[in-house]
């Protein structure tokens, strides 16, 4: 059989030969008239029937046993039929559970042996879902425990900025020693005390607008020496504390504040305060000692009755200005403006209010 073999590749190794010597002949133009043109055809087509018959051979005793032995071998390592597949559903619950599956994997080889692994395969049921479900949801805190939280989780922290605006606290957090601005508008909170800055003394700005509060310690801004800007609009407030020296705005509109809880001194020596906005309280008169620095001043809807000749201006001094006035808001309150032309002889603008 063998010999057969070689005896084919021989022809058809000649065959293949003389077609192609014949193919780049055939290019010539006289070849076909040339005798020799007549010889390798005559030899081509001879050889070519010789080696049909050979190939015929072939085929019939040579490659029908090897097609025999290549499909019994690939029946023989086909895989078993898998039996042992199992799915068990249970229909009495609100949930179904799958045993474990094994399932054969397909044949490794190792060190030339035919080695078969199982792969369990766990399918989680809906509980299971669900608890992952739930572990990746990040529980948020309830309000009460908001204040235990560190401060900036709870607030933004930003280059010496805190802003905790609208988080629900009714205290003043603890706040970073470098903190030199505090936004803490819109909360619960109602007192102030002077543990809350006792530790931050580079504080530049505090804004506790909107909040509750309804008592502020003495001391709780003396030690500020920094601070420059207090707001304490839209509280409750009764009474002022004693203000830091070196503020140049001051807000305290909108709260409850009357001429007793403002003391004699409270802006005496506030040489830097430029703003004071004092508007929608309940003051009966104007503070005393207001500093030749303001700009502005806003007191209008209280219930400010009468001003004296000292009030803006120095009832021993005809020929002193206010320099730095530009704006002074009466309006809204009981006065009649026109009753004191001697109080605002110095300003260089009238107040706004009811002169008649």
């Amino acid at each position: 059989m063998l010999a057969k073999i070689s005896t084919s590749r021989k022809l058809l190794l000649k065959l293949f030969g003389l077609k192609i010597l014949f193919s780049s002949l055939k290019s010539m133009h006289s070849f076909p008239h040339l005798p020799f043109y007549l010889g390798l055809m005559h030899r081509h087509e001879h050889l070519k029937r010789k080696t049909t018959k050979i190939i015929k051979t072939v085929a019939t005793t040579t490659l029908q046993p090897l097609l025999l032995l290549l499909f019994a071998s690939w029946i023989k390592s086909a895989p078993p039929m898998q039996q042992d597949l199992q799915i068990v559903y249970d229909y009495g619950t609100n949930h179904f559970e799958e045993t474990i599956l094994d399932q054969d994997y397909m044949d490794k080889h190792q060190d030339g042996k035919t080695i078969k692994e199982k792969k369990s395969i766990i399918i989680p049921d809906e509980k299971s879902l669900q608890l992952q479900k739930d572990e990746s949801v990040t529980i948020l805190p309830d309000k009460k425990e908001n204040e235990e939280m560190p401060t900036c989780l709870l607030c933004v922290c930003l280059l010496g900025s805190v802003y905790c605006e609208e988080v629900d606290i009714d205290v003043v957090p603890p706040l970073p020693k470098e903190s030199a601005y505090l936004y803490a508008r819109f909360n619960k909170i109602k007192k102030l005390t002077a543990k809350d800055f006792a530790d931050i003394p580079n504080l530049r700005r505090l804004d506790f607008t909107g909040n509750l509060i309804k008592d502020i310690e003495d001391s709780t801004f003396s030690k500020l020496s920094l601070l420059e800007e207090l707001s304490l609009a839209e509280n409750q407030l009764l009474k002022l504390p004693i203000l830091p020296p070196r503020l140049t705005l001051f807000n305290a509109k909108f709260n409850k504040i009357k001429s007793r809880g403002i003391k004699a001194n409270t802006f005496k020596k506030l040489s830097n305060l430029t703003f004071l906005y004092l508007d929608h309280n309940a003051l009966e008169s104007v503070p005393l000692n207001l500093p030749e620095s303001l700009r502005v001043i806003h007191l209008q809807f209280n219930n400010i009755t009468s001003v004296t000749d000292d009030t803006f201006c120095k009832a021993n001094d005809t020929r002193y200005i206010r320099e730095h006035i530009e704006e002074i808001r009466l309006e809204g309150n009981p006065i009649i403006l026109g009753k004191y032309p001697n109080s605002f002889t110095c300003l260089k603008r009238l107040p706004v209010g009811s002169y008649f």
